[in-house]
């Protein structure tokens, strides 16, 4: 990419937009390779590409800024935040609040950015959605237990709490169905993890091979190629299928059974269900604190209500980021269930506190 010096001194508006958009690039090269420091392999090298890719763009901004360049200035504090969690965490959510950034490039309206940049950052957003989602993938299982069982508890002890409040029971009283809820709750989730990843796992011991099917394969008759039926059986076609078992009769293969199967951990019983447990309690802990703290009525309840609002705004806009999404819609939406759940009991509660007195 070559870039001619402008004929003319650029003007005031234009050295500030250029100054920003250097900013911008230098940060967004900073965060890719703090985020490469922490990767081995493939993904560390794809991030320092964009990281040179970045450079390219900041060389772009140097050469048309000239002497009007000046000492680097800050960049936004959006981009500065993405480089201090890059440093900090280099985590999935790094990489989807970058996947953000990159789509919001401004050079493609821009006529001082050339096409091939304005192109590059549309390949960096689905670059950065890829390793994103890589990383999604490694962790959807414990994300996704972590986020639901901490909302199911949130949620479902707030309703508690609030129409067992509205219904004008004593505090205590009210403290100790909070509390039995967390239990209840956390013990069910708990006992459901438990009963279908030990299902799973026994599913999956049906499934798997057996010894004598790989202590066999040196023994088969070459011509009639029966180990090919095994391929056809999990889904091959009949002409993969052939050719991969004739492979692994030549010998090109060491394990005829293992090297098609593939490996899904998911875990151990307990394990899940420990992790299921102690996710719900979590959140049913929130909004039984102000009752625990000795708050009494109304205040019990809006304490409640803002705490456990803060929490689903926290776990809706961690949702958003690792789907890609706007993190200010997902915590909304987050808000909006959890809140119209509560609001129903509490109405509920409200009627029959009436009809008991």
């Amino acid at each position: 990419m070559t870039v001619t010096e402008p004929s003319s001194a650029p003007s005031a508006r234009e050295v500030r937009r250029w100054r920003r958009y250097l900013a911008a690039e230098r940060a967004e090269a900073a965060v890719y390779r703090d985020l490469a420091s922490r990767r081995t392999g493939e993904e560390r090298e794809i991030l320092l590409a964009l990281a040179a890719a970045e450079k390219r763009h900041e060389n772009h901004w140097l050469i048309l800024l000239g002497e009007h360049a000046g000492r680097p200035r800050p960049t936004d504090p959006r981009t500065r935040m993405l480089g201090f969690l890059a440093r900090r965490f280099g985590s999935v959510f790094v990489l989807a609040l970058a996947q953000r950034a990159e789509s919001r490039s401004p050079y493609l309206d821009d006529a001082d950015a050339t096409d091939t940049m304005a192109a590059d950052e549309a390949v960096h957003e689905e670059v950065v959605r890829a390793l994103a989602t890589r990383g999604r993938q490694r962790l959807s299982g414990t994300f996704r237990a972590a986020v639901f069982g901490a909302n199911d508890g949130l949620v479902s002890n707030l309703a508690l709490v609030l129409g067992m409040s509205a219904a004008g029971l004593p505090n205590a009283v009210v403290l100790l169905s909070g509390v039995a809820g967390l239990l209840a709750g956390a013990l069910s989730m708990a006992a459901g993890e438990y009963v279908s990843v030990r299902s799973q796992l026994e599913l999956e011991q049906a499934a798997a091979h057996g010894p004598v099917a790989t202590d066999s394969v040196t023994h088969l008759d070459v011509d009639e190629n029966e180990l090919a039926l095994v391929y056809r059986a999990r889904g091959m076609s009949a002409q993969e299928a052939e050719l991969h078992a004739a492979e692994v009769l030549a010998g090109r293969q060491t394990d005829a059974v293992a090297a098609t199967a593939e490996h899904n951990p998911i875990g151990s019983a307990l394990g899940a269900a420990a992790s299921s447990f102690c996710f719900f309690a979590s959140g049913a802990v929130i909004p039984v604190l102000p009752y625990l703290f000795g708050a009494e009525g109304l205040t019990a309840v809006v304490i409640a209500s803002v705490l456990v609002g803060i929490a689903l705004l926290v776990t809706g806009s961690i949702v958003g980021l690792l789907s890609g999404a706007s993190p200010l819609k997902r915590a909304l939406r987050q808000l909006g269930i959890g809140f119209g759940a509560a609001a129903a009991t509490y109405l509920l509660g409200l009627l029959f506190g009436v009809n008991l007195s």
